[in-house]
């Protein structure tokens, strides 16, 4: 069952570093970022059906999703210098609280 959480994580991990390439792409006009870009978000669709084996859709996308936007919202502030105020830090936390409380709700499917 761990393998299909890991494949789930990496799945999460692709998303944001495309994201993040994304970005450093500067509308395309970086080469490299822009191929790793595409390289990670073609990654997402394998390791996402193999994460879906064994978790049920609507949990599984809810944590890539939730997940995914609260890493891009530090990340951006880390990184990328972008805006935080207590009403996203807020929201970054209860979406961290929505994942935990998805966990705890029984998760997997036969």
């Amino acid at each position: 069952m761990a393998q299909y959480w890991i494949y789930l994580f990496l799945t999460i991990a692709c998303e944001v570093t495309g994201t993040v390439m994304m970005k450093i792409s500067n509308g395309f006009t970086r080469i490299v970022p822009s191929i790793l870009m595409m390289v990670f978000y073609i990654s997402i669709l394998p390791l996402f059906t193999l994460a879906l084996k064994k978790i049920n859709l609507g949990v599984a996308y809810a944590i890539w999703s939730g997940v995914g936007t609260a890493s891009i919202a530090i990340i951006g502030y880390l990184l990328f210098k972008e805006q935080m105020n207590p009403v996203k830090i807020t929201a970054i936390a209860m979406i961290i609280i929505g994942v935990i409380m998805l966990n705890l709700s029984g998760v997997t499917h036969g």
